[in-house]
């Protein structure tokens, strides 16, 4: 942080106080000496102002190269971490081995963030075609699965497709942390990306006993469609899983430049401790500890999406009574992709 020219020159002075100290014992050495020996005091006084006044001068130069170069190091404090080539020159042979000392640990560092970008890269390639591959696997059993209908099947249909939840988890983790996610955005209708993810999770209310009311949702908004509805099913697959009777509630509010859309249960609730840390990564809360398969992945993914979309995610709950999350849609134009 650059500081004030006052907060300066209290730091130069306290740099420099022990050559002051010094320069003022010999000046009076000087006096004393030249006094006793006889000397005019007119010309000791003379000779005193025009060292003072030489001093003055060559302090005052420092000052303000110390104050220069305060300066240009402070501006080098974001652009060295791309280089320290603009470094000012050193003074001094301590200035000189400081320098270097900079330059092997900016170095050290950038040997550093390198290997680590390319573990990182390296890991994401693998998860990436192990979650890919896996598919292949999960397809072919829900096919052979098709073909039974019994107690059985079902609960194994249930537990492959608890399977491939975590396998699109894992590929949205892994491509919300990549700088080129295809976002694709536009105008789409709302009730269209509800009843994507409503369908899918069909099967559930059905196996549960949940009953759901969807109302019809007349309105457009700018998103892109396969990270909303990714989301939607996120909040869908907690509203299912922490409800064990009753129903789910989707609709929407508001028109105009902004529009809401509210999916509210009657499930156990979140904790009021437990809800500022909602979204937090890997937060599971009192309810995630009780379930010992919740990852505390899924809403975090879900505010990192929204978030990069434009869009405003928030929850109400009451332990016993039940959640509602609100996402809020701001019709703007100039979201970034």
């Amino acid at each position: 942080m650059c500081k004030n020219n006052f907060s300066l020159i209290k730091i130069f002075i306290s740099e420099k106080l022990p050559r002051i100290i010094m320069q003022v014992f010999y000046a009076v050495v000087f006096i004393v000496v030249l006094y006793l020996d006889g000397a005019p005091m007119h010309a000791i006084l003379y000779a005193a102002v025009i060292c003072g006044a030489a001093e003055f001068a060559i302090q005052l130069a420092n000052f303000l190269k110390f104050r220069r170069t305060h300066i240009e190091l402070i501006s080098q404090e974001k652009r060295i971490i791309i280089s320290c080539d603009e470094l000012p020159a050193p003074q001094g042979l301590i200035a000189r081995d400081y320098e270097q000392l900079v330059r092997i640990l900016y170095n050290e560092r950038r040997e550093l963030i390198s290997g680590y970008d390319r573990e990182k890269s390296d890991m994401t390639d693998y998860y990436t075609t192990w979650a890919h591959q896996i598919k292949t696997p999960i397809a072919a059993m829900n096919l052979i699965l098709q073909g039974e209908d019994s107690p059985l099947s079902r609960e194994i249909g249930a537990e492959l497709f608890r399977i491939e939840q975590y396998v699109e988890m894992v590929l949205a983790y892994l491509r919300t942390g990549s700088q080129s996610t295809d976002y694709i955005i536009k105008k789409y209708s709302l009730e269209s990306i509800v009843k994507q993810a409503v369908r899918k999770y069909a099967p559930l209310f059905i196996r549960k006993k949940i009953s759901l009311n969807l109302e019809p949702i007349n309105a457009t908004v700018i998103t892109d469609e396969k990270w909303l509805c990714f989301v939607i099913e996120q909040i869908i697959s907690n509203a299912i899983k922490y409800t064990s009777s009753g129903s789910i509630s989707i609709h929407a509010e508001g028109n105009g430049s902004c529009t809401a859309l509210i999916v509210s249960d009657t499930g156990i609730g979140i904790a009021a401790e437990d809800l500022p840390r909602v979204f937090d990564n890997g937060f599971t809360g009192c309810n995630g500890r009780r379930d010992k398969k919740a990852t505390g992945i899924g809403m975090y993914l879900s505010k990192k999406i929204l978030d990069r979309l434009g869009h405003k995610i928030s929850i109400q709950s009451a332990a016993g009574v039940g959640t509602a999350v609100r996402i809020e849609f701001i019709d703007k134009k100039d979201i970034l992709e």
